[in-house]
């Protein structure tokens, strides 16, 4: 199970910094290259077992929150062309932030509960 949680780690690292590489042309870039770095750099700590639980809990409540704030008023998909552009862009956010916020929450419940667990 160990090596589950491990390579669930260095994977989630590569598409977050994935996800910074790609935000190059998005006009807010340096805020999503900031929230995205963060559960980069979250992800390899995970993945070296030096993310501590504060942190994972601290991190999962702050994307968690961002996804209530930036949620549209009335989500439209994530597709163009289906809706406003502005609903859609800030529906897609959201749903980033929504993944990285579990993300987060799984590292947290891993690090409260690997002590615990005979597995």
């Amino acid at each position: 199970m160990k090596t589950f949680f491990k390579i669930l780690g260095i994977v989630f690292a590569a598409l977050f910094i994935y996800a910074v590489v790609v935000q190059y042309n998005d006009p807010d870039a340096l805020m999503w290259y900031a929230i995205y770095g963060i559960a980069a750099l979250a992800s390899i700590l995970f993945f070296m077992e030096r993310l501590n639980l504060l942190s994972a809990v601290v991190l999962t409540i702050a994307y968690l929150i961002g996804v209530f704030v930036i949620w549209p008023e009335q989500f439209e998909g994530v597709t163009i062309g289906e809706g406003d552009i502005v609903n859609i862009e800030r529906g897609r956010e959201a749903l980033g932030l929504l993944i990285v916020g579990v993300v987060m929450a799984v590292y947290a419940f891993r690090i409260r509960f690997v002590g615990k667990s005979k597995v």
